[in-house]
């Protein structure tokens, strides 16, 4: 009897250091952590598996790429300022200011340089005296041209001359060909100016020209003077003109770079919402898990 006793105290024993060796594998299967309080919620039918689900959001500090191209279109430098981007909007703005300056002062500039080369053709630059040349050479010229054929010259009645009749002029000058390749616009127009200090033909329409001389190809100092006023003006336009391109071209790249800033922005702030299940005894518990990161 004292031996039976005996064995079945030593069968107890042995089967409680089974059981817990068997309880200890089956926390460390379901991940339990040993505390009571805590793995009492858990299910023994179901290990405490978490199943996460990560969801990525939008920022409330996004920006949009769309916007900062309007305002870069509107004016280069806002959408990089909007950005964040402030060393290149400087960039872009100075850009752009020092671009319109250039471009309004030299377009003036050229304005006022052409009201004084039109001037100075209107006080040393006769047409009667430039056809009066053109029908007194015409056999220097063209022989095969009869000048006589040609009405040009508008007489008062004391013989003196008052003017010319303008299409005759163009017809004869047609005529002459041999040199005369340009017909002349009628006085005040962009190309009567320009003609009348580019071409050779015109040489002789200057106060200071030879009227002795059969040649048209004789420049006087004034057609020389003339031509360079000219050429500064057109200097002056396109100086003008580049500062117009500069601030074209700056108003793009401005637009594509605030939208290329704003998305790397938006590329930088990275947001994570990840939601941990839970499965209890009795419930599914959800906990929201936020991750907030910034690239610099």
């Amino acid at each position: 009897m004292k031996y039976s006793i005996i064995k079945f105290i030593i069968l107890v024993f042995l089967f409680q250091i089974t059981f817990n060796l068997s309880n200890a594998q089956s926390i460390n299967q379901y991940n339990l952590s040993g505390n009571l309080s805590i793995d009492s919620h858990f299910s023994p039918n179901m290990p405490a598996k978490i199943k996460n689900s990560e969801l990525n959001l939008t920022s409330p500090n996004a920006k949009s790429p769309v916007l900062a191209g309007v305002f870069s279109g509107i004016l280069p430098g806002a959408g990089e300022i909007y950005a964040g981007s402030y060393l290149k909007a400087a960039i872009l703005i100075t850009v752009e200011a020092a671009a319109i300056v250039t471009a309004v002062i030299y377009n003036n500039k050229g304005d006022s340089q052409t009201q004084a080369f039109e001037n100075f053709a209107n006080q040393h630059w006769s047409v009667i005296r430039y056809a009066e040349w053109t029908l007194a050479n015409v056999q220097h010229i063209n022989s095969s041209v009869n000048p006589a054929s040609f009405n040009i010259l508008v007489k008062d009645n004391n013989g003196n001359v008052t003017g010319i009749n303008w299409s005759e002029l163009n017809r004869l000058e047609s005529a002459l060909g041999d040199g005369y390749s340009h017909m002349l616009p009628h006085q005040g127009e962009q190309q009567y100016y320009e003609l009348i200090g580019k071409y050779p033909q015109y040489s002789h329409g200057w106060d200071a020209a030879n009227q002795s001389d059969t040649d048209f190809h004789i420049l006087t100092p004034e057609f020389n003077d003339y031509t360079h006023q000219r050429a500064v003006a057109n200097d002056y336009y396109a100086t003008s003109k580049t500062g117009l391109i500069i601030v074209y071209v700056n108003h793009f790249l401005s637009i594509f770079d605030a939208i290329w800033s704003v998305s790397r922005y938006n590329k930088s702030l990275a947001v994570n919402f990840r939601v941990n299940s839970y499965n209890l005894t009795d419930q599914s518990k959800m906990v929201p898990t936020l991750n907030l990161s910034y690239n610099f």
